[in-house]
């Protein structure tokens, strides 16, 4: 799976993400960092990319547009880079990876049960 990681997150979480074996870049590689967030996904989505985000947009955007792709993970924590939040995301991303290249919206919150909720399939 490719990630690609908004200009909200630490680029920080590309290390992260490679760490445990997916390939990530930061949007800051490849795009203009004030660049509209039609314009990020309009790259994943021509890419393959998967987009982990801490912008509530983008799964407004899959919605108003009925894309299916690209896939989104919202994130929804205050510590980004806490080594919990990391193993609750790399979890996540393992469980759901078959769905995540068919198109989906994942939130993963530390605050709820399970850190999961929202999961849709937007195929």
């Amino acid at each position: 799976m490719k990630i690609l990681v908004d200009m909200n997150i630490s680029p920080g979480w590309c290390g992260v993400l490679q760490d445990h074996g997916w390939e990530a870049i930061h949007w800051s590689t490849v795009g203009h960092a004030a660049a509209p967030d039609s314009e990020l996904m309009a790259y994943a989505r021509e890419h393959g990319y998967v987009v982990l985000t801490h912008d509530l947009d983008f799964g407004a955007i899959l919605a108003a547009t009925n894309a299916q792709a690209p896939s989104v993970i919202q994130i929804r924590t205050q510590d980004i880079l806490s080594e919990r939040f990391q193993t609750l995301l790399a979890g996540a991303l393992r469980q759901f990876e078959s769905e995540l290249a068919s198109g989906a919206l994942i939130v993963v919150d530390e605050n709820r049960a399970g850190g999961l909720h929202g999961i849709t399939n937007t195929a």
